[in-house]
């Protein structure tokens, strides 16, 4: 998914900030829920000490003093009346008849554990519980339930005999006591929180910057394989693979090294017969025959000094300088037209390029050479970015079968007759143009343009390859 972290750090930081934060979730709510029945506990207990209080009262007081009182206590959300009938307590069990006995043994510790209470649970709160238009009375609606509704608790109706067999009938709700969240709390959840985010960052980038530090010694490892070896210190994986990882590079290094010698070896005995075959070429008398024996000859020795400079990158061991592209740009072109051949250039760029200078002026030679030999001139575009810098060196030509854009950078591969031997060339003109745009980070691709002809896209980003070192035995 597009959404989720493409890197180890974000997954990893992802994941623990989801358990994080699920975690807290479940802790505010079960904080939250013990706290709601300690809140309802605390209310039903103010509510039997005032049944127990009112109760006290009305004993207290002759037979006819007890509906003033009772009237001047009956005020929603509770309700006192002397006039009603026993009550029929029902039957519970479970969960439904918890609240009951909870609430009937709170009155038990207010009034007495001798006392007689009757409690029943209400299925519906009486509308005389909540009048319209008292909203403003003391404890009245909009403290308990908000709105002129029922309070959010269960709804009970009580009856307590008096000194003299007198039923007091009390109905009313278990109500919260509101109770905000302290501001102590709130402070120190957020520390933990930004506690916990910052102690997790910490460690998940601990754990990959080894796992960093391996993929950035890969990328440099393509540009140069000489790179010095990387520490091999972290995790226990981690120093596995980077002791794999190095093993890998000194076996590379030491694979490519004995192939160059192999080449050279080659060459040098290659060059032998060569000049051999030279000098006994012009002993010839026949002027045609050897014209044709020098032809095939200087074709040959190109092609060993060529693929000698292939296989053996010698452009990595030039030292990394500021390089003026367009005074190579604008040299090149003055050479080309000193020869007949159309260059052009448009675009400029503005700063100096840290680079390889005769590398990268082998690079675009090889790519120019490649336009105005098989395209009959060379147009070369020039985009200057701050980040890299791109070089179209397009030509006039066909182009070649789209196929062919990738395999024309194989070593001696060539493609339809036009580019033969008949022209000139060896066929890795443009592999080591791609050997020494890659040496510098960047790369080569070939299109064909829809205009017509074949484009050469150079691109070489600002920061090239550090300085190589020696090689490793």
């Amino acid at each position: 998914m597009k959404l989720l972290p493409q890197s180890v750090f974000g997954r990893l930081v992802l994941v623990l900030l989801g358990g994080l934060l699920a975690a807290q979730i479940a802790t505010v709510y079960i904080n939250l829920s013990e706290r709601d029945q300690l809140l309802y506990r605390t209310g039903g207990m103010r509510l039997a000490q005032q049944i127990s209080d009112i109760v006290q009262l009305l004993d207290s007081l002759p037979a006819a003093d007890r509906r003033r009182v009772v009237a001047l206590f009956s005020t929603p959300p509770l309700t006192v009346s002397l006039d009603r009938p026993p009550i029929v307590e029902k039957e519970e069990s479970g969960d439904a008849d918890f609240p009951v006995s909870m609430f009937k043994a709170m009155l038990r510790l207010s009034l007495g554990e001798e006392a007689r209470v009757s409690v029943a649970r209400s299925a519906e709160v009486p509308a005389i519980a909540f009048p319209e238009g008292r909203p403003g009375m003391p404890g009245g609606p909009h403290r308990m339930g908000g709105r002129g509704g029922p309070p959010p608790g269960p709804y009970f109706t009580v009856q307590i005999p008096l000194g003299d067999a007198t039923l007091v009938t009390f109905e009313s709700g278990v109500v919260p006591q509101a109770a905000a969240v302290p501001l102590r709390v709130a402070l120190t959840l957020l520390v933990l929180i930004a506690t916990v985010v910052a102690i997790s960052l910490i460690a998940v980038r601990w754990v990959t910057e080894p796992l960093s530090r391996l993929a950035a010694a890969a990328e440099r490892l393509g540009a140069n394989i000489h790179e010095p070896p990387m520490p091999e210190s972290g995790p226990i994986e981690v120093e596995r693979a980077a002791k794999a990882f190095n093993a890998m590079q000194g076996r590379l290094a030491r694979f490519i090294s004995d192939r160059v010698r192999i080449l050279a070896a080659m060459s040098h005995d290659l060059k032998t017969p060569i000049t051999r075959m030279r000098l006994r070429t012009e002993m010839l008398e026949d002027e045609v025959t050897r014209a044709k024996f020098e032809r095939d000859l200087a074709e040959m020795e190109s092609m060993v000094t060529q693929a000698l400079e292939f296989m053996r990158d010698s452009s990595a061991k030039e030292p990394v300088q500021p390089v003026d592209l367009m005074a190579l740009l604008e040299t090149l072109r003055s050479d080309y037209r000193d020869a007949g051949k159309p260059v052009e250039i448009s675009g400029r760029v503005a700063q100096a390029y840290p680079g390889r200078p005769l590398a990268l002026r082998r690079c675009l030679t090889n790519l120019v050479e490649n336009a105005v030999r098989y395209g009959k001139g060379a147009a070369i575009e020039v985009e200057d970015g701050a980040r890299e810098i791109v070089l179209r060196i397009r030509d006039r030509g066909p182009g070649i079968p789209e196929g062919e854009l990738e395999q024309v950078f194989e070593p001696f591969y060539r493609g339809e007759a036009s580019r033969s031997r008949e022209t000139g060339g060896t066929g890795l003109g443009l592999g080591i143009a791609r050997n020494i745009a890659r040496a510098h980070g960047g790369d080569i691709v070939l299109r064909n343009h829809p205009r017509g002809g074949l484009e050469a896209v150079l691109t070489l980003p600002r920061t090239v390859a550090r300085e190589p070192t020696e090689s490793r035995r």
